[in-house]
């Protein structure tokens, strides 16, 4: 089964709303539109580039830990990337009929540790985010 692509309007309206209504942490999310140009459409493009009709990044696993890793990592947002690579990543899972079993706080400190990586070891992060979703990825109906 196809994963299923998320938008700039499902960021906007899902995971940039959730992020600054459930995961504020006394450190306020700027607005949307106030984000840096492209770059948001660059990190939730790049999960589902494909190199001679094959994907790059396989299955929604694979798919989402780049996605939570590029939202992190290039900063699209002037503040609350963290939080809104958490939600992001939430929201992809949704979408396609899974959940992650980690309370918020978990997921936001799993976040922080991917944001203190170097960007030279990005192959490696990318693999304990792979593995880490591997866990904890349950269907949506035991969710």
């Amino acid at each position: 089964m196809r994963t299923k692509k998320i938008t700039v309007k499902e960021i906007e309206y899902v995971a940039f709303l959730f992020a600054q209504k459930l995961m504020t942490y006394d450190e306020p999310i700027p607005e949307f539109g106030t984000r840096f140009p492209n770059i948001l459409e660059s990190c939730i493009e790049t999960p589902f580039m494909q190199f001679n009709k094959k994907d790059l990044y396989r299955g929604l696993i694979g798919k989402a830990s780049v996605l939570f890793y590029f939202i992190i990592k290039n900063h699209p947002f002037q503040n609350g990337n963290k939080r809104i690579a958490v939600m992001s990543m939430l929201y992809l899972c949704h979408k396609n009929g899974k959940w992650i079993r980690m309370s918020n706080e978990d997921l936001y400190n799993f976040a922080k540790g991917i944001a203190r990586s170097k960007p030279i070891s990005r192959e490696k992060i990318v693999i304990q985010i792979q593995r880490t979703l591997k866990k904890y990825l349950i269907d949506l109906s035991d969710a």
